[in-house]
């Protein structure tokens, strides 16, 4: 469901690998509200709020974009690769045994956040949307993908048919973001944050990165926009 800018490494410029990993990121994303799931993704088991809201209060949602700009202290996504005791956090994810370790920390920066849109989407239009990239997910008959087997791909459609069946005549809200952060800000924590300040649930439909590159050398672009 990622897409967009990939940098590739070739030859001798492999041996600097560190130094683009810290590179600045831009991305464009949607965040679905109403709607959350264990990943931050539509990727996850998906659960409805059981609500909907309204954002008509603009200046609301704007104020809380503003509070996520700057520097934040954040913890690694449940689903990440971050490891702990020398396992990736995902797998104890899907163990269910996330409660025998402390989640590790890091810092996260946003220079900008800002509103590109807010549209809506039909419960329908979602179902077909989500079925489109369920589709494509990979499939691994590798032993040591067996408990994440297929990114548990049926058990997250059953999830959103069982959502789309209960939420099928209303529409969700769908914000359209922009985003300048540094290296190793989480868009799929962030669209939970967003979703939980606006008192609702929210997951990343979308997630797009559209540059790569210093912040500094941005800095004529960022006043344009």
């Amino acid at each position: 469901m990622a897409s967009g800018k990939l940098l590739v490494l070739l030859g001798e410029e492999c041996r600097r690998q560190k130094e683009y990993t810290k590179l600045d990121k831009e991305y464009e994303i949607e965040v679905l509200l109403d709607i959350g799931s264990d990943t931050g993704d539509a990727l996850g088991l998906a659960e409805y709020a059981g609500k909907t809201t309204p954002v008509d209060n603009f200046s609301r949602l704007d104020e809380i974009l503003r509070a996520e700009e700057g520097s934040h202290v954040r913890p690694y996504p449940h689903f990440s690769s971050k490891t702990v005791q020398g396992k990736p956090l995902f797998m104890y994810a899907l163990e269910g045994t996330l409660s025998t370790i402390q989640i590790p920390t890091h810092a996260e920066h946003i220079y900008r956040i800002k509103r590109r849109d807010v549209t809506s989407l039909s419960a329908v239009k979602l179902s077909q949307r989500v079925d489109a990239f369920l589709a494509k997910a990979p499939t691994s008959d590798e032993p040591s993908k067996a408990l994440g087997a297929d990114f548990r791909i049926e058990a997250v459609r059953a999830s959103w048919q069982r959502l789309i069946s209960e939420a099928r005549d209303r529409e969700f809200v769908v914000l359209s973001l922009r985003v300048v952060c540094g290296s190793g800000t989480y868009m799929r924590s962030l669209a939970p944050r967003l979703g939980e300040a606006l008192g609702t649930r929210a997951l990343a439909l979308s997630i797009r990165r559209t540059k790569i590159g210093r912040y500094w050398r941005r800095l004529h672009y960022l006043h344009e926009v």
